[in-house]
């Protein structure tokens, strides 16, 4: 669907409009960024698992690699909603952002790794710092620097994910700033 005001990749529900709306209003308020995260993650809670959100077409997966279906970006750029839908067993790179982001997890589950780079003599190395299941409803949001992860459904049904970035990742191809190398031994 296009209009003047948003460029929308794929049909978009009413819900799906409603949060557009709500995250255009928030991020128009031009707040620092750590607390543009937190409201753009207020907005998000709500829809989190209703039935009316996404389509079945933006519920799709595919076999091969987590699938990533754009639902919006913002026509001058501040902020992108994609859904990640996830088989069981997909995961990504470990990776960091281009821009803030809010994440949900709208059905299923998802493990998350989080990582620091820790200086070194031989140069910086990545360790593990934390790992978390995100659940049906829950919402995390970060920002660089330090917002270097890995995620994976590690379960037997599909997961699926909305993403709130802070920039349009139709313009930039992706919202992965860098990739990394994990630690040894989690290849």
């Amino acid at each position: 669907m296009t209009t003047s005001k948003a460029r929308t990749r794929t049909a978009a529900t009413t819900r799906l409009d409603r949060l557009v709306h709500e995250v255009r209003e928030t991020v128009g308020r031009g707040l620092p960024h750590d607390r543009t995260a937190r409201l753009v993650g207020e907005c998000l809670a709500p829809h989190l698992g209703a039935d009316d959100l996404l389509t079945d077409r933006q519920r799709e997966g595919d076999p091969g690699h987590y699938r990533q279906h754009v639902l919006h970006a913002e026509p001058d750029g501040s902020f992108s909603i994609v859904s990640l839908v996830w088989l069981p067993g997909q995961r990504t790179t470990v990776h960091d952002h281009v821009s803030w982001c809010v994440t949900g997890v709208h059905q299923g589950r998802e493990h998350e790794r989080r990582y620091a780079l820790v200086p070194g003599p031989a140069g910086a190395r990545l360790i593990a710092t934390a790992d978390v299941v995100n659940e049906q409803g829950d919402v995390c949001g970060f920002a660089p620097p330090g917002d270097i992860h890995r995620v994976r459904n590690a379960g037997q049904d599909k997961a699926i994910s909305l993403h709130v970035y802070g920039a349009d990742i139709t313009r930039l191809g992706t919202s992965v700033r860098r990739t990394y190398e994990p630690p040894a031994g989690e290849r």
